[in-house]
């Protein structure tokens, strides 16, 4: 029922740019979408631990009713400064909403915790993520890099390295759709300690291996396998944008939000816990000019799902290994 875009990234929507920046000392990194133009936008938190930066704007009884650009940033609390570094760029290009004179370039963010993955995190005064902000958003393009980059770069699951995923799916109505992630969750991405994907039912071709399910399923397959099973839960946190052409209202951003998160409960498994922020953005740039019809808008929020479930795999199955890595990467299985 669904094909993928040309690109098979959230690119294919039309309107949005991305740009990575990576610090592979660090292991860590900034991913960011830059709107073409202000796209309409909501979000949905339901992981216990999350880091955020402009996201109660996006509720839709508050007033901004588009954004410039969404950060995804490594670095813990640290890494909201990577808005900052987006902020100033855009500004240098005039970019942002008109307050009494003054150019406000609305970026929200989310951050993941990769500080306890063996990168080099001793960095003086002030945390490298501005500057890192600031140099993704002079990469921005239609073609980037999956895997081990931007916010993806320090990124572990349980078992494998995490990275940065995206996909993108067409509806028979002319809608697009797309998904990036930062994946980095306390579970599981594969079954057990399988090379099966849960996301499996999901895959288009052989995106992600093309493996399908495991046959026999292994006896483990329900065991909940952490990233780190100490007193120290943290360190965790998928973050994600999806993304569609269709028209949208702010509300049903929001609601496209939601449904996307059923894309990690697809992938990932446990999802959800008080050890992880997940987040999901949501953009709506109307690029189609399509305003869907009620079953045309079950369609696309059917697909949230299926898209972001897609997206994630994507980001563990391309990731690629580095000096000092705690965790293989999915191809040495």
């Amino acid at each position: 029922m669904f094909r993928t875009g040309p690109r098979n990234l959230i690119t294919d929507v039309a309107g949005l740019r991305v740009g990575n920046a990576s610090d592979v000392r660090l292991k860590s990194g900034v991913t960011i979408i830059v709107c073409d133009e202000p796209a309409v936008a909501g979000v949905q938190i339901l992981g216990g631990a999350p880091g955020t930066r402009e996201t109660d704007l996006l509720e839709p009884h508050n007033s901004i009713e588009a954004i410039h650009a969404v950060v995804l940033s490594g670095g813990s609390a640290f890494g909201l400064d990577a808005a900052s570094g987006v902020q100033a760029a855009l500004r240098e290009n005039g970019i942002g909403v008109e307050v009494g004179g003054f150019r406000v370039p609305i970026v929200p963010a989310a951050i993941l915790f990769d500080l306890r993955n063996g990168g080099d995190k001793d960095w003086g005064r002030y945390p490298p993520y501005r500057d890192l902000g600031y140099e993704a958003a002079q990469a921005v393009g239609i073609d980037f890099a999956l895997g081990s980059v931007g916010a993806g770069t320090g990124a572990l699951s349980s078992g494998l390295k995490g990275g940065l995923g995206s996909a993108s799916t067409v509806l028979d109505s002319g809608v697009t759709i797309g998904a990036l992630a930062a994946v980095n969750p306390t579970g599981s991405v594969t079954i057990a300690r399988s090379r099966h994907f849960w996301a499996a039912p999901f895959e288009i071709g052989d995106e992600f291996g093309g493996l399908g399910y495991p046959a026999p399923m292994p006896a483990d397959a329900k065991r909940i396998l952490l990233k780190f099973r100490d007193k120290h839960v943290g360190g965790n946190t998928t973050i994600a944008v999806i993304a569609t052409d269709a028209l949208l209202t702010k509300a049903a951003a929001k609601r496209l939000a939601i449904s996307a998160h059923d894309g990690f409960v697809r992938a990932i498994w446990p999802t959800h816990t008080p050890a992880d922020g997940d987040l999901v953005f949501a953009l709506a740039t109307g690029k189609s000019g399509i305003e869907l019809a009620p079953n045309d808008a079950i369609e696309l929020y059917a697909a949230a799902g299926a898209t972001m479930a897609r997206a994630i795999s994507r980001g563990v199955f391309a990731a690629t290994p580095a000096d000092g890595d705690l965790f293989p990467v999915w191809s040495s299985r």
